[in-house]
Parts: structure tokens; C-alpha cells; sequence
């Protein structure tokens, strides 16, 4: 495995030096805690860094509030963690602050290590509360942008459906292709990746509750989805047939027109045209040219709803979202 330094481990290795050096700095009591806070609370999105301070701040408040009164009530013994524990973690769970057990758990023992409950003890292990989330916050502002990144899945996307097309194209003309379909698995693969990484973006968004790459993703998806179901029928063709030769310079002329820019009407009614056409056309007159029509008939209706698919993606407003680069596909 390559050796390899991210964004997120120099945040994370700056953090906790910082707050580590503030807590002592300001005269705190186990202030190595403070470090051990920012390291738990820096995550890969900014939204999931804030759920991660939250639980953790109602946690420690939490645990506080019972270490105070179970220890005062029963005393500083082993027993008694554990017994305090029992009621603590599903109270912890209850208030949707699980994640911040563990963390809470060390606020515990500094208070049982005190041997008493004061004011100063309290306001101490809110001060390592305060400045070891308060650092990882402020670390966890700057999340690099991953607009360069989804240009590029989208790009390659693009060039993979070229490809298929023409792969489609070749068969169609020829009744014969020697693809491996490596684009197939690749696109899938791409796909996911970059879906996933829209749906980041999203969270180090917080003003955003949507992101016009996943939109885009998603709809690539959903045409990827039609053309693997329709392979089988383009490839099962028992013989060459006029249509054929005419859906074969539509897809020819429709694997140009996979890049950004939006003429999905113009494709559309080239479609219709070429069905109309189609209805004109004498009827077959074997069984095996009656079967390669139908398996064009249904391979056209689903290049159709792949075309209408795309009719359905409204594009974004670039007023409200101006960092954001506008992912519009043609077809």
C-alpha cells in the first residue's frame, strides 16, 4: 500500500497539537484530553464534524452531571464507575449522543481521579471540552473543493457511454464485435465513486442540501441501467436489417452529442422521425427478420427513455450556487 499524508491527518496532527498547547496554555488540568477531543471530532465532512461536537458536548454534559451525583452520592470507588456506567451509556443513547461515550467516559474518570466535585473541577473539564471541540471545528472549516474531481468522473463517464455506443454502432452494421466490455464495469465502478463523493461535497456544504453532480450521477445511473438491459437485445439480433443500419447512424450520431451541452430535444425528435419511418416500411416477410425488428423496435423505446431521462434534469441556479460548476449533459 502507497504511504500517503491526506488533508485529513495534517488537520488532524496540527489539532491536536493546537489545542493541546491552548489547554495548557490556559492552566487545565489533563490537558492532553483536549487533544484527544479534536482528534475524535475531526471527520471527513464538515457536517459530520458538527454532529460529532454535538454529541460529544451533550456527552460530557451529561456524565458530569451524573459522575457528580452518583460519586457524591456513593462514593469514589471502582464500583461505582461501573454502576454509573450502566445508567450513563443508555441515557447517552437516548439523547442521540453515542458517539460521545467514549470521550465522556475520560471526563468521568478525571472527576473520580479529583476524589471530589468542585466548581473549579467542573469549570476544567468544560474548558478541555470547549477547547478540544472548539479546535477541531475550527480545523474541520477547510475542506478542499471536489469540483475538479467530479469534472473528471464526469468526463470519463461520458467518454465510457461514447465508447458503448460505438461498440453498439459496430454490432449493428456488422452483426459481430469483439469488445470485452471493460467499459461496462468501469463506468459502474465510476459511477459509485463519484456518487459518493457528490454526496461529501453535500456535507461540507451547509448552507446546500443538494449537489447538481449527484443529480447528474444519479441520472447517468439510471441511463447506465437502460443500456446494460438493452445489450442482450442488440446483441441477440439473428440478421441485418434496414432499421438497423438506421439506428446505427442515430447511435453513431448520438455517441457525438455525450458531452456537456443540452440538444436532448433535437436527438428526441430525430427519434420519433426515425420511428415514424420505421411504420412505413413494408412488414417482415421471415420469422428471423420479424424477430430482429421487434429486438430493434424495443432496443429504440429504450434509447427513447434513455433520452427523456436526461429531459428530466432541470440543471441548478447558478446565482445561488456560484462555486459550483454546471455538470449539463446533452444526451
Amino acid at each position: 500500500m502507497k504511504f500517503r499524508i491526506g488533508y485529513r491527518t495534517v488537520k488532524t496532527a496540527l489539532g491536536t497539537a493546537i489545542a493541546i498547547i491552548l489547554a495548557q496554555y490556559l492552566g487545565l488540568e489533563n490537558f492532553t484530553s483536549a487533544g484527544i477531543l479534536t482528534i475524535l471530532c475531526i471527520k471527513v465532512t464538515k457536517k459530520r464534524s458538527l454532529r460529532a461536537s454535538w454529541d460529544r458536548v451533550l456527552a460530557c454534559a451529561i456524565a458530569m452531571g451524573l459522575s457528580s451525583l452518583f460519586f457524591e452520592m456513593f462514593g469514589y470507588h471502582p464500583v461505582v464507575i461501573g454502576f454509573m456506567l450502566m445508567v450513563f451509556i443508555p441515557v447517552a443513547v437516548m439523547a442521540r449522543a453515542a458517539d460521545g461515550i467514549v470521550s465522556s467516559s475520560v471526563i468521568m474518570l478525571h472527576i473520580y481521579s479529583a476524589g471530589q466535585v468542585t466548581f473549579s473541577l467542573l469549570l476544567n473539564e468544560l474548558g478541555i471540552v470547549i477547547v478540544g471541540i472548539g479546535v477541531a471545528l475550527l480545523m474541520n472549516l477547510y475542506m478542499p473543493s471536489a469540483d475538479q474531481q467530479l469534472h473528471k468522473y464526469q468526463i470519463q463517464i461520458e467518454e465510457n457511454f461514447k465508447k458503448i455506443f460505438l461498440e453498439i454502432v459496430s454490432f449493428l452494421r456488422n452483426g459481430d464485435s469483439r469488445w470485452d466490455g471493460r467499459e461496462l464495469t468501469e463506468t459502474a465502478d465510476l459511477l459509485e465513486k463519484a456518487k459518493a463523493l457528490a454526496s461529501q461535497d453535500v456535507e461540507n456544504n451547509l448552507m446546500r442540501n443538494e449537489n447538481l453532480y449527484y443529480q447528474y450521477f444519479k441520472i447517468r445511473e439510471k441511463q447506465f441501467d437502460l443500456i446494460e438491459r438493452v445489450l442482450p437485445a442488440v446483441t441477440s439480433i439473428p440478421s441485418q436489417v434496414e432499421q438497423g443500419e438506421l439506428i446505427a447512424d442515430f447511435m453513431e450520431e448520438l455517441s457525438e452529442a455525450v458531452k456537456p451541452g443540452n440538444t436532448v430535444l433535437v436527438y428526441l425528435e430525430k427519434l420519433y422521425r426515425m420511428k415514424t419511418e420505421f411504420e412505413t416500411m413494408e412488414l417482415p416477410k421471415t420469422r428471423e427478420e420479424f424477430e430482429a425488428r421487434a429486438s430493434l423496435l424495443h432496443f429504440v423505446n429504450e434509447i427513447e427513455s434513455y433520452l427523456l431521462l436526461k429531459r428530466s434534469f432541470k440543471g441548478i441556479n447558478h446565482k445561488n450556487n456560484m462555486n459550483q460548476k454546471d455538470p449539463e449533459v446533452a444526451n
